[in-house]
């Protein structure tokens, strides 16, 4: 049952996106008729996991478009999971907190939220594993008492199984649909993933695009420890990691530069973890996303800078679909992604698919029983 009304909401949802494309362009850069623009909207999205086993044959198209997307592994596929949130924040005339929260110059807070992050893991290792703590971020900037960073009023989710850049118009067309498109304040806040850039280019370019401040700290703090003893690295952590708090990430920029002049460039014969390569990914990171982290003029007109929100989505969509024990085929992981993503969506959305469900039965039974 549960996939058969899983299946009849994804089919909803495939008539609303196709509609939602339907309609000329600045329709689509507006409120829908009768539905209020929030004042402050955000939008993120990050990939979960699960396991695929399609006995029948049906999963061979899905896992060559997981191939293409770069994923590994037997089993272990990839879900997309879109946050929607609305949000209140007030906006200063300067940076309402100029200097770094004592959290994120904690040696011991900082070496744990680096493990977790797990930014040398390789994707076969990480396909498994998640982050058992992904509100630590919102938790250490709620801490700071000078400071009050934007409150979540309410969540809508989309999950889906499908390929990145069929995930872009369920993700559009929710948001459309809540009236982000014409909110006074909006933002896109992700990782660095290509994938999520490429699905805000395409859909949010509107948009504040915002870099999980978390995920540049943990480049930092790496860059900045590599090849170093610990109490010279952290020395250069706290102070590269108060520039790039600041927005000022051209200083962090032209010292990794000089460091990676004095260690060189990375060889073929580096491993991953070599201090080489280690300054040199992470140099690339802050280069390709410079432009999304303007920290100091975010916090002033109120919009967040950690996507820890979307990483608890992506952990609470876990919770039902992924386990080791449990294995899907692709409708019933699509059906399930969809029901969770209503369950989990504030606006409680099976209510209305319930009452207009019930006004167009037929009387007749849409399905038959298995002989």
């Amino acid at each position: 049952m549960a996939q058969r009304i899983g299946q009849e909401r994804v089919a909803e949802r495939g008539r609303a996106v196709s509609a939602y494309q339907a309609l000329p362009l600045v329709e689509r850069k507006a409120a829908p008729s009768g539905v209020a623009a929030p004042d402050l909207a955000v939008v993120g999205c990050d990939g979960g996991r699960l396991q695929i086993l399609d006995r029948q044959g049906q999963a061979v198209q899905a896992e060559r478009a997981d191939a293409d997307e770069g994923r590994s592994g037997k089993h272990w596929r990839e879900d997309k999971i879109g946050l929607l949130m609305t949000m209140t924040s007030t906006e200063s005339a300067s940076d309402p907190c100029p200097e770094i929260p004592e959290q994120f110059v904690d040696p011991a807070r900082i070496l744990k939220l680096a493990r977790e992050l797990k930014t040398k893991a390789a994707p076969r290792e990480e396909a498994a594993k998640e982050s058992p703590e992904p509100e630590a971020g919102v938790e250490a900037l709620a801490t700071e008492p000078t400071w009050e960073p934007p409150e979540v009023t309410e969540k809508r989710l989309v999950g889906s199984r499908v390929r990145w850049p069929l995930f872009g118009p369920l993700l559009a067309q929710a948001a459309w649909a809540w009236g982000f498109f014409a909110a006074g304040r909006k933002a896109f806040i992700a990782d660095g993933s290509e994938n999520n850039w490429a699905i805000w280019r395409q859909h949010f370019s509107s948009f504040e695009p915002i870099l999980d401040f978390i995920h540049a700290l943990s480049y930092v703090f790496a860059a900045a420890t590599a090849a170093r003893p610990f109490a010279e690295g952290w020395r250069i952590y706290q102070e590269w990691i108060a520039w790039t708090w600041k927005g000022e990430v051209a200083k962090v920029i032209a010292a990794l530069e000089q460091r990676r002049a004095e260690l060189g460039e990375p060889s073929n014969d580096d491993a991953e973890t070599h201090p080489r390569q280690v300054v040199a990914r992470s140099l690339a990171y802050l280069r390709n996303h410079q432009s999304q982290m303007g920290y100091a003029d975010y916090r002033r007109r109120g919009l967040p800078i950690t996507s820890s929100y979307v990483e608890s989505a992506v952990k609470q969509f876990n919770q039902r679909v992924k386990g080791t024990e449990k294995f899907w085929s692709e409708a019933g992981a699509e059906a399930m992604l969809q029901l969770r993503a209503d369950h989990l969506s504030e606006h409680a959305p099976l209510e209305q698919f319930w009452q207009t469900r019930q006004e167009t039965q037929t009387g007749q039974r849409p399905y038959h029983m298995a002989a």
